[in-house]
């Protein structure tokens, strides 16, 4: 539970830094591609940031914990990161 506040509370801040900032597109599909999207595929996301080895390794390490989350729950984050951006862009 404690982990999916705190990626909650980050997604807040890169998202919502601003009360008039517009989230971009991309960034609201790569953090809830992230709680649905394989290794192999976030690995391709990730891949066009081109990241040194150890920081894609490190994001994959944090995605396993994750994956342990039920989906019903993840699916609940996506849900509040959705009312999120949804706010943030009005």
């Amino acid at each position: 539970m404690r982990l999916s506040v705190c990626l909650l509370l980050v997604s807040l801040a890169l998202s919502c830094y601003q009360a008039n900032a517009l989230v971009c597109p991309a960034l609201a599909f790569e953090v809830t591609g992230f709680f649905f999207l394989s290794d192999k595929q976030l690995k391709l996301q990730v891949a066009k940031f081109n990241p040194p080895p150890e920081a894609l390794a490190a994001k994959l390490q944090v995605k396993h914990c994750t994956d342990q989350i039920p989906l019903s729950d993840r699916l609940l984050i996506e849900k509040a990161l959705l009312e999120i951006v949804v706010k943030c862009n009005v």
